[in-house]
């Protein structure tokens, strides 16, 4: 599951072969706000670009990610409500404490698991299509005993699949993987984050079957955009660089103009 956060990231998942993405409240704060994943995105900023996301792409599996649900068990409901509105085919709920951080980061805290079932719970008695998956960050703020304890407990409650945050080693992903090993479990493969960075495969081996890819998409794309950015402002023109851009024709066919002027001349 590649990391989308707009209709455009969307389609080109899409158009590269993808069935399933996530839509990645790092990527989308980052985009949408300019701002770090430190809690600033609402819940109904989430939902809108999950939304337009769906509403751009209806043929590609979205994964929204929902934070901490944001709230208690009740908001959590109100979140599952407003991603099945937007057509989202499931939804990560976390057990950080509100303002949480990217998974990633350091000097993370946890709620009391009770708290965090409560909201698991709901979503899950709540939601008519909804995908659950539970992710627990007590890999950093506890232990990855804590971390696997937590699993065990959200699997018990009756999620859809696990995901514990942030394991520090192929060791680690073993030991999740041997501890929960009757359920489906997701490994976040972040680009120079903690986490070993490993293929499909070599996860599929261990026992991991849904992998998150969440940043490649968009640490590709910031890359790109301020090497532009730079060299328009040292060169005035893009002229020395074109066979690095994509094509203005390219880039309206991702877009689906050919599909737009078929049907303008239809209705014409």
């Amino acid at each position: 599951m590649p990391g989308v956060w707009d209709a455009l990231s969307a389609r080109a998942v899409n158009e590269a072969g993808f069935s399933t993405a996530f839509v990645s409240g790092f990527a989308v704060s980052g985009t949408l706000l300019g701002r770090p994943d430190v809690g600033h995105l609402t819940q109904t900023e989430m939902a809108d670009v999950a939304r337009r996301v769906c509403s751009a792409v209806p043929s590609l599996n979205l994964i929204v990610d929902a934070d901490t649900g944001y709230g208690n068990a009740m908001n959590t409901i109100r979140t599952v409500e407003l991603w099945e509105a937007a057509g989202a085919a499931g939804m990560f709920v976390e057990d950080q404490v509100w303002p949480k951080k990217c998974g990633h980061m350091d000097d993370k805290t946890v709620v009391p698991r009770d708290e965090w079932l409560s909201k698991l719970r709901a979503a899950c008695e709540r939601r008519e299509h909804l995908v659950v998956t539970a992710r627990t960050d007590a890999r950093a703020a506890v232990s990855l005993d804590e971390a696997i304890e937590r699993g065990r407990m959200a699997r018990d409650l009756g999620v859809d699949a696990v995901f514990v945050e942030a394991p520090q080693s192929v060791s680690e992903l073993e030991a999740i993987a041997s501890a929960l090993d009757d359920c489906v479990l997701v490994a976040n493969m972040v680009e120079k984050g903690k986490t070993p960075l490993l293929t499909p495969a070599e996860l599929a081996e261990m026992g991991f079957r849904l992998i998150v890819s969440p940043l490649s998409l968009l640490l590709s794309a910031s890359r790109s955009l301020r090497d532009a950015a730079r060299y328009l402002a040292e060169q005035g023109t893009m002229r020395g660089r074109l066979a690095e851009l994509d094509s203005f024709d390219s880039f309206t066919d991702l877009m689906g103009l050919s599909d737009h002027l078929r049907d303008e001349q239809h209705f014409s």
